[in-house]
């Protein structure tokens, strides 16, 4: 199985090396050479220097064969953009993508871009461990 991570944030980053623990054949793309690094001295899945937005980089990356493609860089936009392109251009049949504002997540969901918002995820862990926490007993 093949995956392409644009990205290589800590998220991104970790992504990847899990992926490619797991036995996927995994390149990670990322604008910033630096971001290399991040992967970890060992890394052996490929690494294309570019910005996600080119087709260019994402076809040098793979997408043609590529069953899943992971979007995680730090901007929404530019995270909504790729996300489609892989989506509607490549027809990929599993493009997952980050994005942090809940109602644009939502919005796109609806559209059939399968999206992670970790804020959401965030908001409803914090709610859950503020309802678990036990009240204080007031002494009268």
């Amino acid at each position: 199985m093949k995956a392409i991570v644009i990205g290589c944030g800590r998220v991104g980053s970790n992504i990847a090396r899990q992926l490619l623990y797991e036995g996927w054949d995994v390149t990670a793309v990322d604008e910033k050479e630096e971001a290399l690094a991040r992967l970890g001295e060992g890394w052996s899945g490929g690494f294309v220097l570019g910005h996600g937005m080119d087709v260019d980089v994402l076809r040098a990356a793979g997408i043609d064969d590529a069953e899943a493609v992971v979007v995680s860089t730090d901007g929404d936009n530019t995270n909504l953009v790729i996300g489609q392109v892989a989506q509607k251009r490549f027809a990929n049949p599993c493009v997952v993508v980050r994005v942090l504002d809940p109602a644009r997540a939502a919005f796109y969901e609806e559209r059939g871009l399968h999206t992670v918002c970790p804020t959401s995820t965030a908001i409803d862990a914090l709610i859950e461990s503020v309802r678990a926490c036990e009240a204080p007993k007031v002494e009268a």
